[in-house]
């Protein structure tokens, strides 16, 4: 607790996001929660403070619902490829990058896509040993494939001779020898090489882990639901770091997603917590990979490759066996499903093993589905956790890739809606950009920012004030904390995202322009824009 102080924030437009267009003059928070909401005269005589919006527009705060923290932090620290327009230029960055490594650390580097290339080329293992002898591990944006040279394949044990693992494929050229791609779990073979302990590794986490957090705050995010834990070493490490930035300062929240194979033991350790700032999350699995690398899994054969469908990262087996360990534990878990084949293989188990009551599962991504596995979906207790800057990304080439058949189903946020499907909305960052208007733009509008026509597969985009639930009741829904998230309503925590202009007013581009002034977490002011 933060003192007793009753503070009445007014003076700007306050929208409640309980009902559209729903306003109130003031609010009136004591020990970080909503007290009251109403009229200026009314309040004005039970406060002690008064903070004047001037003008300002203010919301419930705003949660990104999935993403990667660490990572997030980690992009702001490495080579950043996505700017990348050929594989030339991707290797004359790499190149320049490598002057400034030292001989005894890897070369990092995040974000390359070769969608963005006219000619589509990755570039080769020779090409990354031409650079460095040092081990080279270039991350494609989607996360779901690395690029190597030898010595970082080497370092993971990788050889002409090496077979792909389980829910994993080592890349290999027509001539059949390897190219340096890895996709899925057989990057892990590589990744599980990399240092992860001892006290300067925790240094960097942390570091990394309060640069995203700073820059969240400064977007107007109050909170976000992470998954963290799985690699960086033991648990510990992550866990260290989250204790460090925000239960030392309390100025953010986070929800840690637990990878299944750290959950076991985070939950028999018992570990502990910081709520309501740091709290425990689902279990999270994965289904299959991704569009971008062709590894989600699809009933359908690949438009653009009719011998592909995709990968399965567990067998059905397997899958059953990690639902059935999470409902062990009473616990709900959140899914990784991109691809319709995925989506069924998952759907067919919570059908199976629901989760527990007054829970909700979380189905992340949800990119390719069908008819019929929204019939399915609709009967579950879920919540759809989508990322609606995916459609910004991944239109044009995702047509090729899946054919026209198969779009009225890819993102469908509208169909999803119109079913009374809860549906929160994240980032994914590092994958897309971490800004919430970014994905509120892309959800509104379907297409990248600044361009002309109706946006790919108009009849799904949504309402601004149905894109921005999805960030704040949506998130809050996520986590089952809809009667105290999510809404300007007393009782509620207060969690306030305040921007410079109103977001429901003027075109989507105008939007685009608007910028966070004060972030407000647990009635404490913990961001506030100089120079407004």
């Amino acid at each position: 607790m933060y003192g007793s102080m009753k503070k009445l924030w007014y003076g700007g437009t306050i929208y409640t996001m309980e009902q559209e267009n729903e306003t109130v003059e003031a609010v009136l928070v004591e020990d970080e929660k909503i007290i009251a909401i109403g009229h200026y005269d009314e309040l004005i005589r039970q406060a002690d403070e008064q903070i004047n919006l001037h003008g300002a527009t203010m919301y419930p705060g705003f949660v990104d619902s999935h993403l990667h923290m660490i990572f997030q932090g980690e992009k702001l620290i490495w080579l950043d490829l996505s700017t990348a327009n050929s594989a030339e230029e991707m290797l004359e960055m790499v190149n320049e990058a490598s002057k400034s490594i030292p001989n005894d650390q890897w070369l990092f580097a995040d974000g390359w896509n070769e969608n963005n290339f006219a000619d589509k080329r990755i570039p080769t293992v020779a090409e990354l040993d031409a650079i460095r002898k040092e081990p080279i591990l270039l991350k494609r944006v989607c996360h779901h494939v690395v690029l190597c040279n030898t010595a970082a394949l080497e370092a993971g044990g990788i050889s002409e001779k090496s077979e792909s693992p389980a829910g994993g494929e080592i890349g290999r050229g027509k001539d059949g020898k390897l190219n340096g791609l890895l996709y899925d779990n057989a990057a892990d073979l590589v990744t599980a090489a990399i240092q992860r302990e001892g006290e300067a590794y925790i240094d960097t986490l942390t570091a990394e882990l309060n640069s995203a957090v700073n820059q969240m705050l400064s977007l107007g995010l109050t909170g976000g639901h992470t998954e963290d834990m799985h690699y960086f070493g033991e648990y510990i490490n992550p866990l260290t770091a989250f204790r460090r930035v925000i239960g030392e300062n309390h100025h953010f929240r986070v929800n840690l997603l637990r990878h299944h194979a750290v959950f076991k033991d985070m939950m028999e350790a018992n570990v502990e917590f910081d709520e309501p700032f740091i709290e425990p999350g689902a279990m999270k699995i994965f289904t299959d990979g991704s569009l971008g690398g062709s590894t989600a899994a699809l009933s359908k054969p690949y438009a653009d490759n009719l011998k592909k469908y995709g990968l399965f990262i567990h067998t059905d087996e397997e899958m059953e066996n990690l639902v059935k360990l999470a409902r062990k534990f009473n616990e709900v878990i959140a899914v990784h499903m991109i691809g319709d084949a995925g989506a069924a293989q998952i759907l067919q188990v919570i059908e199976k093993y629901p989760a527990p009551r007054g829970k909700r599962d979380r189905l992340i991504h949800a990119s390719v589905l069908r008819e019929d596995l929204i019939e399915r979906i609709v009967k579950l207790p879920v919540v759809v956790d989508a990322q609606p800057a995916f459609v910004s990304s991944d239109f044009p080439w995702i047509i090729e890739r899946l054919g026209e058949d198969r779009l009225d189903y890819v993102y469908p946020w509208k169909t999803l809606l119109n079913c009374n499907v809860m549906c929160a909305a994240g980032t994914d960052a590092p994958i897309e950009n971490i800004n919430p208007l970014s994905t509120i733009y892309a959800a509104v509008e379907r297409k990248k920012p600044h361009t002309t026509g109706e946006g790919y597969v108009p009849e799904q985009k949504v309402t601004r004030y149905e894109a921005i639930r999805m960030y704040t009741v949506g998130s809050a829904q996520a986590i089952g904390k809809e009667h105290e998230r999510g809404l300007i309503k007393p009782g509620y925590d207060a969690d306030f995202s305040i921007f410079d202009r109103d977001l429901f007013k003027g075109s989507s581009e105008d939007m685009l322009k608007a910028k966070a002034v004060k972030t407000v977490v647990a009635g404490r002011v913990v961001f506030e824009r100089a120079n407004v």
